[in-house]
Parts: C-alpha cells; sequence; structure tokens
C-alpha cells in the first residue's frame, strides 16, 4: 500500500485559506517553501490539512534524524513537561543536562578530557563556540569557508559566505572574519581542490590574516546550505595539522551533518581527525530547540565565570528529548540506516545521471546527499531553474524537498533516518520522474 496520497490540488483548500490569513498576519520575510500547512506527521510521512500525505525530504532542515513524532522521544518531553519547564540551569540545575554533557562528551571524536555547555540555536552555538575559542588564545580572528553557513545571528552571519538573502543589507558584519577557499571539487577550477584550498589557507596566512592572531578556523565537513559538499578526508587532516602548527582552535560545525545523518554520530568522525570544538544542533533534540558547543576541557573552560549562556539555554524539555534521541539513533542503528539511505539514492541517482547529463553532480556522505543540476555537463553553468522545477514538480506528486547551493542549484536529501523502504522507494520514484519533467520541461 503506498505511503503518499495526493487528494486535492496541492496547495488544497484549506492549506490557501490559512495561507491568505498567514500573509495578513505574518511578516512577508517568512515566505513559504513549502505552501501546505501541516497537520500531523509521523516518522519520514506529513499529513497536511486537506488530507494529502507526502514523503518529506526535509526533515524541518534537517531536525529529525529520529523521525516526526517519534514515540521515545514524545514520552520523554511529556514525562518533564509534568515535572518542570523552566528554571535557568545556572540557577537551579537539573540532572538531565549534566547526563546529556556525559554522554555527548563520551561520544565525541576527541581525547583527553572534555566538557560541553547547552544553547538555543545552531546560530548560538557557533556564536559561543567563536568567544570560546577567544577566550582560550586571547586572539581577535575568525578564519571561516567560501559556500559556509554558520548561521543569521551578528558572528554567524558574519561567517556565513552566501550573500542573498542571508547578509544583503544587514552589514556592517562583525570584524576580523576571513574567508579562505573550500575544496568544493565539482567547482574547483583546475588541480587537486584539496592541496589547492590548502594552499590558499597557507597564502592567507602572508596576504589576509597573521596565523597568530587567528583564534579559529571554523569548518563544516560537509557543506549544508552550500551544496551538500564533503571536504576531503586529505583536506581535514592538512587543515588539522595547519591549526596544530600556529596554535588555533579547530571548530567542526556538525549542526546539520551530526546526529548519524552522514553515517556516523558526528561527521568529523570519518576524516580521522580530532577537532577541538563541535558544534551540535538541529537533529539533538528532535525538533526542540538546543544546541551545543562541546570540546576540549581546557578549551571550553577558558571563558570566566558567566560569560557564555542565556535564559533559555539547555532547558530541561529540549534536554530530556536529546537523551531519548540518543537512545533512539543507538536502538535503531540508524548510523547504518544513514549509509544505506545513501547508498540507494547515490545509487539512483548516478543511473539517472547517464541518461540525464543535466544532473552535473551527485555527491554526499551518508544520507547527506546533494544533485547538483547544469545548463551543460561540460561548463556546469548552474541551472537553478531545474532545481527549483524539481521541487516543485515532485512536491505534486507528494515528496517535500529542498534546495541548497551557492546558485540555488541543488537539491539535498535531509529525510529521516527511520524512512522505511517502502517510503524511500516511492520517494526515489517521485525524485527521478521530477528530474525528468524539469529537465524536459527547460529543455522545451
Amino acid at each position: 500500500m503506498p505511503s503518499i496520497e495526493i487528494r486535492t490540488e496541492v496547495p488544497g483548500p484549506r492549506s490557501r485559506a490559512w495561507i491568505e490569513r498567514k500573509e495578513r498576519a505574518v511578516a512577508n520575510a517568512k515566505a513559504l517553501w513549502v505552501p501546505v500547512f501541516v497537520e500531523s506527521a509521523e516518522g519520514a510521512l506529513i499529513t497536511d490539512v486537506d488530507g494529502n500525505t507526502f514523503v518529506d525530504f526535509a526533515g524541518g532542515i534537517g531536525c529529525l534524524a529520529v523521525g516526526h513524532s517519534n514515540a521515545a522521544v514524545t514520552a520523554a518531553v511529556q514525562g518533564q513537561v509534568a515535572r518542570f519547564l523552566h528554571t535557568d540551569f545556572t540557577v537551579m540545575p537539573y540532572d538531565s543536562y549534566v547526563e546529556l554533557a556525559e554522554r555527548l562528551c563520551a561520544r565525541l571524536p576527541i581525547s583527553g578530557p572534555t566538557k560541553a555547555a547547552f544553547f538555543n540555536s545552531g546560530a548560538e552555538a557557533v556564536e559561543n563556540a567563536v568567544k570560546i575559542a577567544k577566550a582560550a588564545t586571547g586572539r581577535p580572528a575568525v578564519i571561516a569557508y567560501e559556500g559556509a553557513f554558520h548561521g543569521r545571528t551578528l558572528m554567524a552571519m558574519s561567517l556565513t559566505s552566501k550573500q542573498h538573502p542571508y547578509k544583503a543589507g544587514f552589514g556592517p558584519f562583525a570584524p576580523e572574519v576571513y574567508r579562505v577557499a573550500y575544496p568544493y571539487e565539482y567547482r574547483w577550477p583546475a588541480g587537486d581542490a584539496c592541496e589547492g584550498a590548502l594552499d590558499d589557507l597557507r597564502r592567507a596566512f602572508t596576504t589576509r590574516i597573521a596565523p597568530e592572531d587567528v583564534a579559529a578556523i571554523v569548518i563544516e565537513p560537509v557543506q549544508g546550505e552550500g551544496g551538500f559538499v564533503p571536504a576531503p578526508a586529505a583536506y581535514l587532516k592538512g587543515l588539522r595539522e595547519i591549526c596544530d602548527e600556529h596554535g588555533i582552535v579547530l571548530i567542526a560545525d556538525e549542526v546539520q551533518t551530526g546526529f548519524g545523518r552522514t553515517g556516523t554520530l558526528f561527521a568529523i568522525e570519518q576524516s580521522g581527525i580530532e577537532p577541538d570544538l563541535v558544534c551540535v544542533a538541529k537533529s539533538i533534540a528532535a525538533g526542540l530547540p538546543l544546541s551545543g558547543v562541546l570540546g576540549r576541557a581546557e578549551i571550553m573552560d577558558a571563558p570566566g565565570d558567566s560569560t557564555i549562556g542565556g535564559t533559555y539555554v539547555g532547558n530541561p524539555v529540549a534536554c530530556v528529548a536529546a537523551l531519548a534521541v540518543l537512545d533512539e539513533i543507538d536502538r535503531l542503528e540508524l548510523c547504518a540506516r544513514a549509509r544505506e539511505i545513501g547508498e540507494s539514492l547515490t545509487r539512483r541517482m548516478r543511473d539517472l545521471q547517464r541518461r540525464v547529463p543535466q544532473l552535473g553532480d551527485v555527491r554526499g556522505l551518508g544520507s547527506m546527499v546533494g544533485l547538483e543540476f547544469v545548463r551543460d555537463a561540460r561548463t556546469r553553468e548552474p541551472a537553478p531553474e531545474i532545481a527549483t522545477r524539481v521541487a516543485e514538480h515532485a512536491l505534486q506528486h507528494g515528496l517535500v524537498l529542498l534546495k541548497a547551493g551557492l546558485f540555488g542549484n541543488v537539491i539535498r536529501n535531509l529525510a529521516p533516518l527511520v524512512i522505511t523502504d517502502g517510503e524511500l522507494a516511492e520517494a526515489l520514484d517521485v525524485l527521478e520522474a521530477a528530474i525528468e519533467h524539469a529537465v524536459a520541461a527547460v529543455a522545451a
């Protein structure tokens, strides 16, 4: 029996009525990528207010590794709500915060003593990781990458690379932020992307910022908004050596890559290197607002008392949800499941690529797979119009997709890792048909 069920046009009449109310009451900046209002969701499926059921490849922008309405997470949240909602951990502490710190630190790919601090959002985690690195080194500068996305608060937005819609008109930005090339193999102009990007970083120490002034380098092991671009392991090893040489804190932004999505709990594990700090959020608490900075104890302890924090950070409801998420990742073997999903998606899309040259690149790590569309396979000119048509056609046929990439020409997979084989097969049928339809429509 199929999981996808489309009963009305999309959006249906009830969703359209809610959209009209939204347009009158909600700021225009909150545009809708998927114009359907949700009634319920479970696992990898979403049902809208008109009774249409979709397979979800968006996952709340990567927040739902353990799926919508996970029973264990829901039970943990309900139990905590019955106990208490809030005290502020630094005013009156609670056990779930400490237990979560213990369990995450035990899983970190970092040797030696480690500690954790919790916040609300991925952007807050990045902001605080930078503050911690500056406190530990006494240095003012931070290096980030072309194509990076780290959030929308001041420092996080300054570190973010993409101008529209995230940065244009919002300056001035935080000072002492410097940008270097990311090893984007598909779009590297010539030669080896890994060596070329390492050379660019070394050159930056001569032409842009002295290494002794750099507190931290912040990198996504797989760029998310930048287009699901994995950093080669060789690059990350070279980066680790450069950071060690100059006493620079290496921060791995695992906000989108963490919690099993790439086939290991943390993506950085697959490179064989140890970061100094790791930023986590999104799937950590199955959609509840929670983030964290985890890392070497001597670095985490550098800031003085009360220099990092906030009223709601590490709230008890989100902490118990996160503990349940960790249990579910292990119980359901979701890291292995992520690898299976990625293999199925990659195999199917590479088969399609042989007859659809506009599908320029199929890449990723674990289930974090990106599909990059181009107008010409030789010139690799970006084709955002194809990616847009793919997403639109897929939605009409029951599959929710998100775009990504500096040029808006990448379709990304953020499906819950609990997706069944049957649901995945249905979704891939819709995705393949949407790509073929979009390419034909653009060519017409």
